[in-house]
């Protein structure tokens, strides 16, 4: 948002403090719960699922001089409790208002409608909202909350503001209030995009990784790309949007298969396993010991090869027969060749470490850790391994562990987004992340390292892993079983919310958690940069696919082929 902009807005804000509010509504009584309560209305058009409204009350029952409280709600239900008469409406060749003219119904809004409002409480600045548990009396009026007051109290920061991330607008009030994220809350209580297939949960997070390397945030980022979506990313280098005054420019890494090089001895016994296929209990067993064999032996050292671990296999693996002579056992070379079989990955060196926290993370640095042709075991290794490092180093860097000359040292926060999460944390099924991924999730906090998960799935990712992300973005999801796990996964979203979820089209979320006051629907911005995971369009690669194909074919039949002799009449044609 630019300065005319805020400008325009504050003018606007002015104008509507000058302004009284507008009354829609009269209370009618308390709701279901004693969180809500119902009021009555004709007017159809404010009361949209979704719309903030509020009533009055004093401050002070013993100093009527201090402004009254504005008690800001959601509305959650509407229904229709009076209308005319349903005959009125049968016959579609006559207007209803003529036949209510008629038969003595002079006002403009017959319908009556009843509300019912969850109540989101007054706004302190200092604490947020605080409920004041004081429903409003039978009678009281109902205000629909204007533009200013949602952009006061919705946002814990506003539009260009250090620490705020704008990712779009009000759903209902599309160009008048900016719904901006607390970065501080986003990024240390880590978040969740959910969403259906096609919904437009990557494009949601190209929004966020833009907000995050804005001049007035200059995030740390990393992405885990398993397919290979966030390459157009690197449209912010040179982007007058992302440039400062001061000199700053975001820089875009991109790393792809080819550029990634993990340390084997940055490997832990159980990534070993998963990479080595078929393993029997006997193999485990000799594997185990030859690991811990090495870690004895290499004790300090820490760049031990696959050559290292196939010698510690095979002391494992002696055995002594009745003569005394030691002879190596029989699983020693089957196991050997499987650790030769890694030994030929590209990804997987002695020496070699592209990885390490200091290579992949500046502020002011977003690196796309590209792994779209990496096998599910390999890009699990893989993925465990950044993730326990950059743990570590966050914690070893914050007590003071370890010096700034060591390749793990990280003296600022971090924030990891992982693509395709229910891959790497599943519910039901074992995988390398999801230990790892448990750790920084219920202890990153503390260390300043922040974990984004994004997944269209969220009914098949693990329910400890998603419970831990106290920020969530929720776009249309319209499986059951997804639907399902969200309401016990996520609960800062609100069941009225989640009723919305079939109904939100491409673009449209649910906002909730500690980045934002309340609960919102919000449209998602336009991006800066291009998105890469724009779904192909079929029919036009077909027809552009036919069109060339067919264009060769009819230059080869045109083309005139070449005799070896002069030319030939038949039937007084002459031929080549």
């Amino acid at each position: 948002m630019n300065a005319n902009d805020s400008r325009l807005m504050a003018s606007a804000d002015l104008v509507a403090a000058l302004a009284p509010p507008r009354v829609i509504g009269t209370v009618k009584g308390p709701g279901e719960t004693g969180n809500q309560y119902v009021f009555i209305t004709a007017d159809n058009r404010s009361v949209k699922i979704g719309e903030f409204v509020f009533y009055e009350v004093a401050a002070s029952e013993r100093d009527d001089r201090q402004p009254a409280l504005q008690i800001l709600g959601k509305i959650s239900a509407r229904c229709l409790i009076d209308h005319l008469p349903d005959r009125i409406f049968a016959d579609t060749e006559i207007s209803p208002g003529t036949i209510a003219a008629l038969v003595g119904f002079t006002y403009n809004n017959p319908e009556i409608y009843e509300i019912t409002v969850d109540v989101v409480g007054y706004f302190d600045p200092n604490l947020g909202f605080m409920n004041p548990r004081r429903t409003p009396n039978p009678g009281a009026k109902v205000y629909l909350a204007d533009d200013a007051m949602l952009r006061r109290v919705l946002n814990k920061k506003q539009p260009g503001e250090i620490g705020a991330a704008h990712i779009g607008s009000l759903l209902l009030r599309e160009t008048d209030v900016p719904i901006a994220l607390d970065v501080k809350e986003l990024v240390s209580t880590h978040m969740a995009i959910l969403a259906g297939t096609g919904s437009g949960k990557s494009y949601t997070a190209g929004v966020l990784i833009e907000e995050l390397l804005l001049p007035h945030n200059r995030a740390a980022v990393l992405i885990f790309d398993p397919h290979g979506e966030y390459h157009t990313l690197a449209d912010m280098r040179g982007h007058s949007a992302f440039q400062s005054s001061d000199g700053y420019a975001p820089k875009v890494k991109i790393l792809t298969p080819e550029d990634i090089r993990i340390r084997v001895s940055s490997l832990d016994y159980y990534d070993i396993l998963t990479l080595l296929p078929d393993m029997s209990d006997r193999q485990q067993s000799i594997l185990n010991k030859a690991y811990r064999l090495l870690q004895r032996h290499r004790q300090g050292e820490y760049r031990w090869g696959i050559q290292d671990l196939i010698a510690a296999v095979r002391e494992a693996d002696i055995q002594v027969d009745e003569d005394g002579n030691e002879k190596t056992g029989s699983s020693a070379p089957a196991l050997e060749w499987k650790l030769e079989r890694l030994e030929r990955s590209q990804y997987f060196h002695t020496f070699e470490h592209t990885v390490a926290p200091r290579d992949l993370f500046e502020p002011g640095q977003v690196t796309v850790l590209q792994m779209n042709e990496i096998s599910q075991e390999e890009q699990q290794v893989i993925c465990a391994a950044v993730l326990r490092q950059s743990n570590q180093a966050r914690m070893n860097t914050q007590r003071e562990l370890i010096k700034p000359e060591d390749e793990h040292y990280l003296p600022y926060p971090v924030f990891i987004i992982v693509e395709e999460a229910h891959r790497f944390a599943p519910a039901h099924e074992p995988s390398r992340c999801k230990a790892v991924l448990r750790t920084i999730l219920s202890e990153g906090r503390k260390f300043g390292l922040g974990m984004g998960l994004i997944t269209q799935r969220p009914g098949k990712i693990d329910s400890d892993v998603l419970s831990q992300c106290m920020s969530q973005f929720i776009m249309r999801i319209v499986n059951p079983v997804d639907q399902e796990s969200l309401k016990y996964g996520v609960e800062a979203a609100g069941r009225d919310l989640l009723k919305e979820l079939p109904a939100l089209t491409k673009g449209q979320i649910i906002v909730a958690g500690a980045c934002v006051n309340t609960p919102v629907l919000c449209k998602v911005r336009q991006r800066l940069t291009k998105h890469g995971g724009e779904t192909l369009n079929a029919p036009e690669m077909w027809q552009q696919h036919f069109q060339a194909h067919h264009a060769r074919d009819r230059q080869i039949q045109q083309a005139p082929v070449a005799g070896r002799g002069r030319s030939q009449t038949v039937r007084g044609v002459s031929i080549e």
